[in-house]
């Protein structure tokens, strides 16, 4: 994150050194005509195709600098899941603009409170990762955090780190319930957090080259109570009212519960289905639950 933070500073200050008036223009754009995304700024200019991640045009760079500074907010996001930008004073309220700025320590007790209350039980890396803040600065707000009683520290069994639980975290003996779990989604987001605690290895097939994705381009997890017991590469054909399960794959540790967990899957599909205004659910066969899943649809 600190290289790209950094190599994000360079290219910034190579585009201002080379149109010395693209922030001012983009701040004019925002004040006439805002919000936009970045591609509505008007600027020509000969665009990059060596990394399609991080691609960014200069309008996106400038609008990225001004948005860190709090100059422009995000109002909304468009279709195509873009930012939209606007001048700040009319994306915020102005009773929350006549307040005043809080302290960097304040920011992070916020920042890392929210995050322990997102994720219930939580160690030092998860907790750093939600809102990408430095290791060093939440070890110093768990500290000033517990103090306070708004985290308490506890052990997970089989892991020898440290772990916070939220004081507002409920700790019943079950829990009954099941949730197709996005590749974005805050219960998925901290890899390595997956792994520890539910013993499921998880990346993302989206940035992955076709031929070396395991399990397909955009994967969902499937949680059953309190395990994450299966996975399936979805993707939604309006044009025909389908919603596609490209692959279906049961956990290794879920076996015993086949037939169950080809069921519940089921039944979330076709609430997604009916969500996304599609009427027909369409199983391929690929992957482990594929056939046990079909059987039932």
């Amino acid at each position: 994150m600190r290289r790209r933070a950094a190599a994000e500073r360079t290219s910034l200050e190579r585009i201002l050194e080379s149109k010395p008036d693209l922030l001012e223009r983009v701040l004019a754009d925002l004040a006439q005509d805002g919000p936009l995304s970045a591609r509505q700024i008007e600027n020509s200019e000969v665009r990059r195709k060596d990394h399609w991640g991080w691609n960014w045009s200069e309008a996106k760079h400038v609008l990225e600098f001004l948005f860190d500074s709090g100059t422009v907010s995000v109002a909304s996001r468009n279709p195509a899941f873009e930012r939209r930008y606007d001048l700040t004073e009319r994306v915020l309220p102005a009773a929350v603009l006549a307040q005043p700025d809080p302290t960097d320590d304040d920011s992070v007790d916020t920042l890392v409170s929210r995050s322990a209350t997102a994720l219930g039980v939580a160690d030092l890396k998860a907790l750093s990762d939600y809102f990408y803040l430095p290791t060093v600065a939440v070890r110093e707000s768990i500290g000033r955090l517990a103090a306070s009683g708004v985290v308490e520290p506890v052990r997970v069994a089989g892991l020898s780190q440290q772990f916070w639980l939220s004081d507002g975290a409920r700790r019943p003996r079950r829990l009954d319930g099941q949730a197709l779990i996005a590749p974005f989604d805050t219960l998925v987001h901290h890899r390595p957090r997956v792994l520890q605690l539910f013993g499921v290895h998880y990346r993302l097939g989206i940035y992955t080259p076709a031929a070396q994705r395991d399990y397909g381009y955009y994967v969902y997890l499937f949680l059953a109570d309190d395990e994450l017991v299966a996975r399936v590469d979805l993707k939604a054909d309006r044009a025909l009212g389908v919603l596609q399960v490209q692959s279906a794959w049961l956990e290794e540790a879920a076996d015993a519960r086949r037939a169950e967990v080809a069921s519940r899957l089921r039944d979330e599909l076709r609430l997604m289905a009916n969500w996304l205004g599609l009427d027909t659910l369409l199983v391929a066969d690929r992957g482990t639950l594929a056939r046990d899943l079909t059987a039932v649809c």
